[in-house]
């Protein structure tokens, strides 16, 4: 490297704009939810008819957010910072809806997408629905997120919303300890 190609990337870096490029880089948009839309219910019969033993079951619509999917490829840190929001939203909604600490549960995520005309797969938000999980956890829902204390997370598609961002709802199905 050259002196001067060092000052200069030391020129860009103090201007904040550490690329190679020499360009700077383009700013995040943060999620716009657009007017507010609740997504219709779920059917939760559906959803259950392959559990024994099923006791009490809560649906926790979780805030708009930015999601995490499978296909992305983001920075490490953008990822932790998207994931430590989404466990803290988790755990918010999870304490606000009064839900008890449970010794074992089935959990379903539930993709409501915004009104796209095209296939979706819910099971790619995989990362976001193991985010809400870990939340769940802090919160005190479940004692841990592991094969004995929890059967999922398993991907549904739900009704999209009328409009603006993608959202997740979470349905936990209390089940009875092994």
């Amino acid at each position: 490297m050259t002196a001067v190609a060092f000052r200069e990337m030391q020129a860009r870096r103090t201007r904040g704009r550490a690329t190679p490029s020499g360009g700077a880089t383009k700013p995040r948009r943060p999620v716009d939810p657009g007017p507010a839309s609740e997504p219709d219910a779920l059917e939760l019969p559906p959803l259950l008819v392959g559990l024994a033993g099923v006791g009490r079951v809560w649906t926790l619509l979780m805030p708009y957010s930015e999601l995490l999917t499978s296909n992305q490829r983001l920075h490490h840190m953008a990822v932790h910072r998207i994931r430590k929001r989404l466990r803290a939203d988790a755990a918010a909604v999870a304490r606000a809806q009064l839900v008890p600490g449970l010794d074992r549960a089935a959990v379903f995520y539930a993709l409501h997408p915004r009104p796209i005309n095209r296939k979706r797969d819910p099971g790619n938000w995989a990362p976001s629905a193991k985010a809400y999980v870990d939340g769940f956890v802090d919160a005190g829902v479940l004692p841990d997120d592991d094969h004995v204390h929890l059967l999922g997370p398993n991907p549904v598609m739900g009704p999209p919303v009328a409009s603006g961002a993608a959202r997740m709802s979470l349905v936990i199905a209390e089940l009875p300890p092994l």
